[in-house]
């Protein structure tokens, strides 16, 4: 079953520029099996709309792993990349 569109969901031109900001996963460990994209789609559905954790849609990764990435990646600094990647390519649209 295809899972919900909501307004917070990546776009494809998104992804292709957060995509190689997402540090890779560790080696030797076990293949990641979920969708690194749905795991983004889901912190910005809860940043954007404030919910809980506990209250991210059913359609999303389970919230405990969409939690540990959040934390994972703001110890890594990579929340801050993909904000300011995301604001030099919106200044360069508006030629500043």
């Amino acid at each position: 079953m295809e899972r919900k569109s909501y307004p917070t969901d990546l776009t494809d031109m998104d992804w292709e520029i957060l995509a190689p900001l997402i540090p890779p996963a560790k080696e030797g460990g076990h293949p990641p099996t979920t969708d690194i994209g749905e795991i983004c789609n889901a912190i910005y559905f809860h940043l954007k709309t404030g919910c809980q954790w506990n209250m991210l849609p059913g359609d999303f990764p389970p919230r405990s792993m969409v939690y540990s990435y959040y934390r994972k990646w703001q110890g890594q600094g990579v929340w801050e990349k993909f904000n300011h990647t995301l604001g030099g390519q919106v200044r360069s649209k508006l030629g500043k």
